[in-house]
This record gives structure tokens, sequence and C-alpha cells, in this order.
């Protein structure tokens, strides 16, 4: 079952590509253990998530083994932010 934030999808219902709905993207988010986040495209109008993505370029470059974007930030830091965009 899991959680469900506004604006998040379950990643459960949304494990393959092809199961994205149109208008959103997943990213993997989490330090050690990633976990899937399919989250709406809007949210790259917002400038709190393009600082975000700013800061993981910075630091980590481009290289996403997992095939998505991929944000190694806590998974709580990434719910906070997530949170307040989807407010």
């Amino acid at each position: 079952m899991g959680f469900r934030l506004p604006g998040i999808l379950n990643t459960k219902t949304a494990s393959k590509t092809s199961d994205i709905p149109k208008g959103f993207f997943a990213v993997y988010g989490g330090e050690s253990k990633k976990k899937r986040f399919v989250i709406p495209m809007s949210f790259l109008n917002q400038p709190l998530f393009l600082d975000l993505l700013s800061q993981v370029e910075e630091e980590f470059g481009y290289s996403h083994p997992m095939g998505d974007i991929t944000i190694p930030c806590s998974e709580d830091s990434f719910l906070d932010i997530t949170s307040r965009l989807s407010v």
C-alpha cells in the first residue's frame, strides 16, 4: 500500500518506464537504498526543485547509473521538498 503525497505516484504501480503517465517522470531518491518516485513535470517549473537538481549536478555530475535522475539526499529530505512543492 505505502504512502501517497499529492502529486507523487506510488512507485509500486509505476515500476517501468512505460507505466509512467504522461506529464510525469521518475527520479530516485535516498542515500544508500534508492527509492523510485514518479513526480509531475510541473516540479521542473519550481525554483526549489530546480535548486535541488543544480546542487545534485554540481556535486555528482550527470552520471545516473539507474537510468533515471538520481538525487542522493536522504529520503526524508526528498519527501520534505516534494511535499512543499505539492501544496
